[in-house]
């Protein structure tokens, strides 16, 4: 028991030491970010979707790896504003899994993938991302566990730019594209490198019964974007430098016992100066099948609504339906923000569709580095 008890530790100090004290610096710079940017305003902001669950690595970077199973792929879909015309899109793909995962274990290595693809507008702005992630994940008793996880990676900026007419371009009546644009730094494609870092933390317990576990468990997120503050800009002339974006988020799964109902509440607050937006609500989920408790053979089978609200900016109604393994989800965003006028209340779509290899068939947040066999 001693040996297997130093070796869990032994092991989670190579995993973590490494992230440790990098995170040290990169918080303690962090923080000088924060001061800087709350002092400055600016106009840029990240993109955000609606399903808030449904996009664990673009909240948090602790997030990697950390979820009952040993693989997880989430591709998204976003659609925004089509009622203007050129809608917003967005695409992305979220990858992650845990490594060296066992029983015996007390602790493992998360790593994860992350690529988005941002278009908008007449000229297709467009921003094409993409992530590393790696996380350390420990066991901190029977029933919590806490994560840290990093992410990095090069994201790339362009543009139709012939597209875009100015000022100068306009002869009295209408715009000629024919005339001079009156600019005098031509535009350019752009990369930089971006950073980020994140802590989580997990608390669940179960009531046992004959025909499955009914669960209650509480998670804590806190992500921060952009924290190498990465020069942007479409010319040369300028020295703009985006940003950190600051994630706060907490979300719950609550099984009523004795049910086939669960409630799964979201709280996501971000911070990327001078915005800052809220988005809250939950889902109640409906059980059509419980697992097999003996076997393990039969995964749950589930259905929910979900109703959110985004401060001063729209309404959202979600309708999940989730087979174990593979999952979708539809959202749709109502506009209520003063921008409804142009809009006429449409604000836009959203879909997700989510493909897990679970830790057990039976019962989603058994986890198996919980265990303690």
């Amino acid at each position: 028991m001693k040996k297997d008890f130093f070796t869990n530790i032994l092991f989670f100090m190579h995993i973590c030491t490494a992230l440790l004290g990098i995170m040290r610096k990169i918080y303690i710079y962090l923080l000088v970010v924060l001061v800087i940017s709350t002092k400055n305003t600016v106009l840029s902001q990240d993109i955000h979707f609606s399903q808030i669950q449904e996009s664990p690595l673009f909240i948090s970077p602790a997030y990697t790896g950390f979820f009952n199973g040993y693989f997880r792929a989430i591709a998204n879909y976003r659609n925004q504003w089509s009622a203007m015309g050129n809608p917003f899109k967005t695409m992305a793909l979220q990858v992650d899994g845990g490594f060296f995962k066992n029983k015996k274990r007390n602790a493992f290595l998360g790593g994860g993938l992350t690529v988005y693809n941002d278009v908008a507008g007449v000229a297709n702005f467009s921003i094409l991302s993409i992530g590393l992630n790696v996380s350390g994940i420990v066991k901190l008793s029977k029933n919590s566990a806490f994560g840290i996880g990093l992410c990095g990676g090069p994201t790339t900026n362009n543009a139709k730019y012939p597209k875009l007419l100015f000022s100068q371009q306009f002869d009295g009546e209408k715009f000629d594209e024919n005339l001079p644009t009156g600019e005098y730094y031509s535009f350019r494609k752009f990369t930089y490198t971006d950073v980020g870092a994140g802590l989580a933390y997990e608390y669940s317990t179960k009531k046992i019964s004959e025909e499955r576990d009914y669960v209650t468990l509480i998670k804590l997120g806190i992500g921060a974007y952009h924290i190498n503050a990465p020069k942007t800009s479409f010319t040369t002339a300028s020295d703009y430098r985006l940003p950190a974006r600051f994630t706060f988020h907490t979300t719950g799964l609550f099984d009523i016992s004795g049910t086939a109902i669960s409630v799964m509440p979201n709280v996501l607050y971000q911070i990327q100066q001078p915005a800052r937006e809220l988005n809250l609500g939950t889902h109640v989920l409906y059980r059509f099948k419980n697992g097999t408790k003996i076997t393990g053979e039969k995964k749950e089978i589930k259905a929910g609504l979900g109703i959110y609200y985004r401060n001063k900016d729209a309404f959202i109604a979600q309708l999940l339906f989730d087979m174990g393994a593979f999952a979708i989800n539809i959202a749709y965003d109502y506009n209520i923000s003063t921008y409804k006028i142009a809009t006429k209340g449409t604000g836009g779509y959203e879909i997700s569709i989510r493909y897990n290899i679970l830790g057990d068939a039976l019962f989603s947040q058994k986890s198996e580095y919980k265990n303690t066999k």
